[in-house]
């Protein structure tokens, strides 16, 4: 199962829990997991069907543009950031 590194603004979710391990082959099947055990993170992570513009992820150390589409293998790390503007 993918290693989910808790981002510090949704500890408050998962008890103080700083990682989990979550079973699914793409960002969407792994939100849908996170949800089903910490009820309100799809909530805060997605927006209207598609992951929220205040967060990057990175899977396996790179940062995707694929969004929910996004390949998670069965021993990945993904990280939830909040995304970084700049002009």
């Amino acid at each position: 199962m993918a290693i989910i590194h808790i981002p510090t603004q949704l500890r408050t979710l998962t008890g103080g829990v700083e990682h989990v391990e979550v079973p699914g082959g793409t960002l969407r099947q792994v939100i849908a997991g996170l949800d089903a055990a910490y009820p309100g993170m799809a909530e805060r992570l997605l927006r209207d069907d598609s992951l929220s513009p205040s967060l990057a992820v990175s899977v396996d150390g790179a940062f995707t543009n694929r969004g929910l589409l996004a390949s998670v293998g069965p021993n990945s790390e993904v990280y939830f950031l909040p995304a970084i503007g700049g002009g």
